[in-house]
This record gives structure tokens, C-alpha cells and sequence, in this order.
């Protein structure tokens, strides 16, 4: 069982790629090697596999680098199930998350997070529970975004080193994890990973 993140950046003719590729490519790093696990093709599309239990993580964390430009943000669909053909480049790749996350992207309308399982009950709850999370993560500033980036990065770190990595006071850390909504993200994720984890 893998995850497929399949996604492209919104308004990305706005501004000079470089302003994205380079924070996107930092974070799809993070989770995998280019090509076997990540790639970005059609100048603002990207695809990337990795375990299930990290996929939400994955994508608000992609979410919270591409926002940190006013004028962006990201659609990505999320799809669970298997891998039937392995290849060396992702997008020749193949198998049922694939093929559902590929769908669930092409049917993404208003919203900018989706998933899609062979389990509908399952996508039925989870798509509820991002369609409540998006009301607070498409509202996110360059500020929030920074420091949520920040946040997913280095999880371990206190709110005090946060705020000397990034040059701010604590308190406004504070604030911005809490405009964020860091800490119902976190419960968020344990709920979602507890759900795939029965469900899958």
C-alpha cells in the first residue's frame, strides 16, 4: 500500500517560477528521490509517492512552502492503494494509487485537497475532515505559511529555537502556529493515519 500526491501550482503564470520550483523541489526532497519517487513535469505539475501514514503531513507541508508567495497555492489529490508497475521514473509508474489519485485530481473542482481510496466510506470521512481543515489552510499568509513550513520541518523543535531559526520574537511564533492551527493539524494527522490505518 503507497500514497500518491498528484498536484500542480495554482496561478504559478503569476509569478517567476523560480519563486516556487526551488521551495518545492526543497520540500519533495525531503520525502523521496527524483525520479523513482518524485517528479515535476509540465512546468507546474508534480507527482510523488511515499507512504501513506505521511501523506496529509506531506501535503500541508508542500501547501505551507508554495504559500508563502500571496499569489500561490497548490491543488494536489491524494491516492491510496497499490503499485502493480514500478518504474524508474514515478510518472511511468502504475497501479491502483496512481490511477486514483490521478482521478481525484482531475475531478478536484472547488476544492485543493482530496483523497480517493478503493475504500468510499473511508474517502466519504476523510474528504469531510479536509473539507473542514481547507477553511483555515487556504486562508494561511505568507507569514503563517513560513512559520507552519518551519513547524513541519523541524517538529521536534521547540517554539523558542522556531523563533531564532527564523529570526522572530517567540510570541509571534506562537501566534502564527496558532493562526495556523498547527496543533489541531497534528491531532488531525494522528485521526487521519488511525483512519487509513483500519480502513486500508
Amino acid at each position: 500500500m503507497i500514497a500518491v500526491i498528484t498536484g500542480d501550482i495554482m496561478n504559478s503564470r503569476e509569478v517567476v517560477p523560480s519563486i516556487w520550483l526551488e521551495s518545492l523541489k526543497g520540500v519533495l526532497l525531503l520525502y523521496g528521490d527524483e525520479p523513482s519517487a518524485w517528479e515535476i513535469y509540465r512546468g507546474d505539475s508534480f507527482q510523488l509517492k511515499l507512504s501513506p501514514d505521511k501523506a496529509l503531513r506531506c501535503a500541508l507541508h508542500i501547501k505551507s512552502a508554495i504559500k508563502q508567495d500571496d499569489l500561490l497555492d497548490v491543488r494536489m489529490a491524494i491516492g491510496f492503494g497499490e503499485e502493480s508497475h514500478h518504474a524508474e521514473k514515478i510518472t511511468e509508474s502504475n497501479g491502483t494509487a496512481y490511477l486514483n489519485s490521478g482521478n481525484c485530481f482531475e475531478s478536484l473542482k472547488k476544492e485543493t485537497l482530496a483523497v480517493a481510496s478503493m475504500n468510499k466510506v473511508l474517502d466519504e470521512r476523510l474528504n469531510l475532515m479536509l473539507s473542514l481543515l481547507l477553511l483555515t489552510a487556504n486562508q494561511w499568509s505568507k507569514t503563517v505559511s513560513k512559520v507552519l513550513c518551519a513547524a513541519f520541518e523541524h517538529p521536534n523543535l521547540p517554539q523558542v529555537e522556531l523563533a531564532a531559526l527564523l529570526d522572530k520574537s517567540q510570541s509571534s511564533i506562537s501566534e502564527a502556529l496558532k493562526r495556523g492551527a498547527y496543533d489541531e493539524i497534528l491531532k488531525l494527522n494522528e485521526l487521519f493515519q488511525a483512519e487509513i490505518k483500519s480502513s486500508l
